[in-house]
């Protein structure tokens, strides 16, 4: 007599799973989440615009995304490292207004455009850093420290300025925010730039190491022999310093600074566009290349929504719900 033989099922199947189900557990889809949402966006924009794909428009598109995107990677830092910065809207109105009125002060010439350059950069980072100093030496919330920054510096650019648009008076200082190269404008290159130099900062350095572990415990860093408050004012300077490049980049495409519309809202573009490429707002974890997804992501709703007509009213309640959304995407993935 044969003996019936019982065969078992591969280890994979066991539990009613699948070889198949078993490897898709095991893939983070929340790491990639980002980059599924920009490409879902992009195929429901071709089909709901025929004119979305226009080489035009999407050059369009990368340009006005690049000046809160560059912001936006120096968030980054910021961010990770347990911190915010609400002040860099007005911050850049205030940089790109001396930054002219420098300028202007040289007269024509590229000295006074460099001279320009350089007063952004400078002004950018010592502003970042009074905020670093608020939070570090003055063991303020960066919340509270920025928020009353970003009335201060509003309020200051209000005032020199008396409250009217500063023009520059050098024509060279148009071609900066402008010009192109390869067909794709200059801000664009720039942005792609600074967003590869930090994506190298943040993950093969040791400062990068420091601003994540800061981020994740600052009990744990400081025993670590971690420098934190170092670590903090660095950030805050960094973004001081992106801010002075985005300040240049809009006033010269404009060839003007208004003081009180420059940069309204950039703080929550900016901000937003970190939260949405899966940066941690606890801080801790985030990446450059998820900043810059997100940047898109913004960017690409808001030409959708003026290609579609939308109301300029609504698009902010758009632009809300998105920021809500990956929030909440966020806290469910964490708990």
């Amino acid at each position: 007599m044969s003996t019936a033989k019982t065969t078992l099922p591969p280890a994979s199947f066991k539990n009613g799973g699948t070889g198949i189900v078993s490897i898709l557990k095991r893939i983070e889809f929340s790491k990639y989440a980002p980059l599924i949402a920009l490409i879902v966006l992009i195929v429901l924009s071709a089909i709901a615009s025929e004119h979305f794909l226009k080489f035009r428009n999407l050059t369009n598109i990368l340009r006005q995304v690049s000046y809160t995107g560059i912001i936006a990677v120096g968030m980054t830092f910021v961010i990770i490292a347990g911190g915010i910065d609400l002040s860099v809207g007005s911050m850049l109105a205030l940089v790109g207004m001396a930054a002219i009125f420098a300028m202007n002060t040289l007269g024509p010439g590229p000295d006074a455009v460099m001279a320009a350059v350089g007063v952004a950069l400078v002004l950018g980072a010592a502003c970042g850093a009074l905020n670093g100093v608020l939070v570090t030496k003055g063991k303020i919330a960066s919340f509270i420290a920025t928020l009353g920054t970003m009335s201060i510096f509003r309020s200051l650019t209000l005032y020199f300025s008396d409250a009217g648009e500063v023009i520059s008076e050098n024509e060279l200082y148009t071609t900066i925010g402008s010009g192109y190269f390869l067909q794709i404008p200059y801000p664009v290159w720039i942005f792609l730039g600074i967003a590869l130099m930090s994506h190298v900062v943040l993950n093969n350095t040791r400062f990068g190491r420091y601003v994540c572990a800061v981020g994740s415990n600052k009990t744990v860093a400081v025993y670590s022999a971690i420098k934190v408050r170092w670590i903090t004012f660095w950030t805050f300077l960094i973004v001081g310093a992106t801010v002075g490049v985005s300040s240049v980049l809009l006033s010269s495409r404009l060839n003007s600074i208004s003081p009180g519309d420059a940069g309204i809202f950039y703080e929550l573009d900016a901000i937003a566009a970190v939260v949405i490429g899966g940066t941690s707002l606890a801080g801790g974890r985030g990446t450059i290349v998820g900043t810059v997804i997100g940047a898109t992501i913004l960017g690409i709703i808001n030409n959708m929504l003026n290609l579609l007509g939308v109301s300029p009213y609504l698009q902010g309640t758009v632009k809300g719900l998105v920021i809500l959304v990956a929030v909440l995407v966020q806290y469910k993935k964490n708990d």
